[in-house]
């Protein structure tokens, strides 16, 4: 990841376009070869945080929760990375205890070589950081801000980098 991006931080965001812009901001410092996982429940924002990033990557593509096809590919319109958006909780579950990362997500006929790509995985813990010696983990905290308002639309999302002991 280039320096233009805190490794760690957090951020509270009141809207969804908050949420797509922190994710653009991402997107624009990431390189080949860089592993995101999402962590979160549902309706968190991941989709929408991808959204961003996918535009700060300069991809193809319209970005969706790649819940029922497990991976999608969004080429570059230039010369940056290709991004790989995995729905690992699929992966995982269709490769239950599955050791090998590296083939679980080759089996999916990805056309793009993993190290020439942004690897950004939602519910990608227990897997996906394995393709890496260091993988951003970005956490999204719906409750905290509906606990005190229950009309909230805020999130807060925090990050870190994190290196692999497996």
């Amino acid at each position: 990841m280039k320096q233009n991006f805190p490794r760690s931080g957090s951020r509270r965001l009141e809207h969804a376009v908050d949420t797509q812009t922190l994710g653009e901001e991402l997107g624009a410092a990431l390189e080949a070869g860089d592993v995101v996982i999402l962590d979160g429940p549902l309706g968190a924002g991941k989709t929408t945080f991808t959204q961003g990033v996918a535009r700060g990557l300069g991809v193809r593509g319209r970005v969706t929760s790649p819940t029922f096809v497990i991976a999608r590919e969004h080429r570059s319109k230039g010369e940056g990375p290709t991004l790989v958006h995995v729905d690992a909780y699929r992966l995982l579950d269709a490769d239950a205890g599955d050791a090998d990362p590296l083939g679980a997500l080759d089996s999916l006929d990805l056309d793009t070589e993993l190290e020439e790509a942004v690897v950004l995985a939602e519910w990608g813990g227990g897997l996906v950081e394995q393709l890496s010696e260091a993988y951003l983990l970005v956490s999204f905290d719906r409750e905290t801000a509906v606990a005190e308002d229950p009309e909230s639309e805020a999130r807060i999302i925090s990050w870190q980098w994190m290196e692999n002991r497996g």
